[in-house]
């Protein structure tokens, strides 16, 4: 099948191009590169340089005729989105609204949707499933939720399938070490211990050591990027088969606190990464972890890389590589 990749070269969007190429899928990866970079982009994919602010490039590209369109081209920085709820609105809502009607005007039917486990807020119970309330605590996770609506009424009025993937935590790098490009401004746990521990930030900030876990640190769910990238290429082949939208969480369903990836980047990286205790931020849990059985039930999909050695391992094999 023919895959429009929109964020392909993305941390994310790189590792889903390579599941849907080993999968025998042709690929083309469609992205701006404001986050994304072209280290990213594969020999076997074909790259468009374009932006899903653009409608007539989006139109353009699509007239070529696809299959599935997989999009990873958000803003996804909760704290950013609560300070340029603006920015957000225009790129992660207005952007996908084009895509969508893009997909609607060129009639491509299968539509894989990096939604965020940010939907939920504030759990009101262990592990998070499905059927939690949906209650954002920040407008990134409003935009993700908003379009998750949008996306029910597409499928009811234009026929376009869809699959909302709720991620939790993403991380690691591919285990065979094909992908090299680093994030550009990282702001989740583990690359920022990476960029501590090769010595291009000074050190760590632990945001709270007082919450009510085995360690005082908070807990939340890693899975690993390529675990994710198989349920992108699960969701599309459960929507072939069924010809039905799913909604559903992509999670490890383990919970790993800071201090647990900490050491463990202490070990295999032989650094000190040195860390500092602050104050917690607020809305942050205490704990969150993902409820993952209907992936499992729908999809055959179960995280595999994701225990906190692998996690750690693949990232710290690419960062050595950019700077050792």
């Amino acid at each position: 099948m023919k895959a429009l990749i929109l964020g392909g070269a993305g941390y994310i969007g790189s590792h889903v191009c390579l599941e849907f190429l080993t999968a025998g899928h042709q690929v083309t990866v469609f992205d701006n590169l404001s986050s994304g970079t072209e280290e990213n982009i594969f020999p076997e994919e074909r790259f468009v340089h374009g932006d899903i602010m653009d409608y007539g490039a989006l139109s353009n590209e699509m007239a070529k005729g696809y299959d599935v369109v997989v999009h990873l081209a958000a803003f996804k920085a909760a704290g950013e989105s609560m300070l340029k709820p603006e920015k957000y609105a225009v790129n992660n809502i207005a952007g996908t609204i084009n895509v969508l009607n893009a997909m609607a005007e060129h009639n491509v039917k299968y539509f894989v949707f990096s939604s965020s486990a940010a939907v939920y807020g504030e759990p009101s119970y262990l592990p998070i499933d499905e059927k939690h309330p949906t209650n954002p605590e920040n407008f990134y996770g409003f935009t993700k939720l908003e379009i998750e609506r949008i996306l029910s009424w597409y499928d009811t009025l234009k026929g376009i399938r869809y699959a909302a993937l709720r991620y939790f935590n993403a991380a690691g790098y591919d285990p065979k070490g094909r992908v090299k490009g680093l994030e550009k401004n990282p702001a989740n746990l583990l690359p920022v211990i990476m960029e501590v521990a090769i010595g291009k930030r000074k050190e760590l900030q632990v945001f709270g050591n007082d919450y009510p876990t085995k360690d005082g640190t908070g807990i939340r769910d890693y899975v690993h990027v390529t675990d994710l990238a198989v349920g992108h290429v699960s969701a599309l082949e459960y929507m072939i088969k069924h010809d039905k939208s799913l909604v559903v969480n992509l999670g490890s369903e383990e919970g790993l606190s800071v201090l647990d990836i900490l050491e463990e980047a202490r070990r295999i990286t032989g650094k000190s990464i040195p860390a500092i205790i602050t104050g917690r931020r607020p809305g942050d849990p205490a704990k969150l972890v993902a409820g993952s059985k209907l992936a499992l039930e729908l999809l055959g999909w179960k995280a595999k890389y994701s225990d906190v050695a692998t996690l750690v391992k693949t990232s710290w094999d690419v960062y050595k590589h950019h700077c050792c």
